[in-house]
């Protein structure tokens, strides 16, 4: 690894806070404009290791964008650089979100910010599915690319094999989700390398499966799910969140679960920022810190302690053939999570609008953003004109 040029702490928050309040648009906006300050304008890193980075933190769990960010700081200045190049990230963000939130779930927000919100609600599932769409094409080559037949198994029939269990549990059994993307990897593993390699192979990615009750610590728990056990972060975190906050724990109803997605989306900084607006609904504004904090703690622990082991872990066959069996199953919980999200929809005018969003989405090929806003739009001004909410 290159020597790492003399970069100012000072200069890191700042250029990193700068990304954070600008970095509208997911992760590849935030991927463009981490590109764009470390290798193009600064050159503090070469092209090519900040690409092998990009590989290193999507074989993590968690918010990729967010680990790479944190990466750029440890290659500057180590612990102190990740460390702040982390907190300027996503403490822009999170301030906004958390303000957000506080308008969209008080007891009485005025009837123009219902429309917004029942209207921005109503394009999530849409949202759901540009996502899925997006990401199918790489995993697809990738499975192809691992052997085009493996134990007698075609890499086609695995790949939709993964990819129908991951969408039927985000759609059916949304709490045990992470389960079913482990069991996916681990299957891959066993048809390619020896069994025994599969347990060594999964060994990196497993936490404690345990289950927590009641405030504080379910909570924590649900925040842990969705920052350690995430595999594909974005959307993937939804199936993770949604049964815990709107069924089992009753911190907010499902439009309000809804809200909170459309939030994260429309927000700068990583999509994980979601997991405040369900934590500011459980406790307030500690309930936010609190889900903010355990979320965002793993990927500064993978990247801090795991930095300079990133290019043997890309290498490793085992955690290659992990991936590409966990790959197509959080791609199919992605697409599965629509269907939970298009049920919490309750008015006719909203499906009227989540068309609209898959048309513009998926047909014009037009933004995420921009289709938010523009069904919050449509939201509040078919509110003022007498659409119920």
């Amino acid at each position: 690894m290159p020597e790492a040029p003399s970069v100012s702490l000072p200069t890191i928050a700042r250029e990193w806070l700068r990304i954070g309040v600008t970095g509208f648009g997911g992760p590849p906006t935030h991927i463009v404009l981490l590109r764009r300050l470390c290798v193009t304008d600064r050159h503090w890193i070469e092209e090519p290791e900040f690409e092998d980075a990009i590989a290193a933190v999507n074989l993590l769990p968690g918010p990729a964008s967010t680990q790479l960010a944190i990466w750029c700081g440890w290659r500057l200045r180590r612990t102190a650089g990740a460390l702040l190049a982390g907190f300027c990230f996503i403490v822009p963000g999170l301030v906004l979100i958390i303000g957000l939130a506080a308008v969209f779930l008080a007891a009485h927000p005025p009837k123009v910010v219902l429309g917004a919100s029942a209207g921005a609600g109503s394009a999530v599932a849409a949202v759901a599915l540009h996502a899925a769409w997006g990401l199918a094409p790489a995993s697809w080559k990738r499975i192809q690319r691992a052997g085009a037949d493996v134990a007698n198994t075609p890499a086609k029939t695995r790949w939709l094999t993964y990819a129908t269990l991951g969408a039927l549990s985000a759609a059916l059994i949304g709490p045990w989700l992470v389960l079913v993307l482990l069991a996916c990897g681990l299957i891959e593993v066993a048809v390619r390398l020896r069994p025994a390699a599969g347990v060594r192979a999964l060994l990196p990615f497993l936490a404690p499966a345990t289950s927590a009750t009641g405030g504080l610590l379910a909570l924590a728990f649900t925040a842990f799910k969705v920052g350690a056990l995430s595999y594909g972060g974005g959307f993937v975190i939804i199936p993770l969140m949604q049964h815990d906050a709107v069924r089992t724990h009753h911190w907010m109803s499902s439009s309000q679960f809804l809200d909170a997605v459309a939030l994260g989306q429309i927000t700068p900084g990583p999509v994980v920022q979601t997991v405040a607006v369900v934590g500011y609904a459980a406790a307030g504004v500690g309930g936010a810190l609190l889900a903010a904090g355990v979320a965002f703690a793993p990927s500064f622990v993978f990247v801090i302690a795991g930095g300079s082991h990133f290019d043997r872990m890309r290498g490793d066959k085992g955690v290659q053939a992990f991936l590409t069996g966990a790959g197509p199953a959080v791609i199919g919980a992605i697409a599965g999570s629509a269907i939970p999200l298009a049920a919490a929809l309750d008015h006719p005018w909203q499906f009227v609008l989540l068309a609209s969003a898959a048309v513009w989405l998926l047909v014009l090929r037009r933004g995420v953003v921009s289709a938010l806003l523009l069904a919050a739009a449509c939201g509040a001004a078919g509110v003022a004109l007498g659409l119920p909410v």
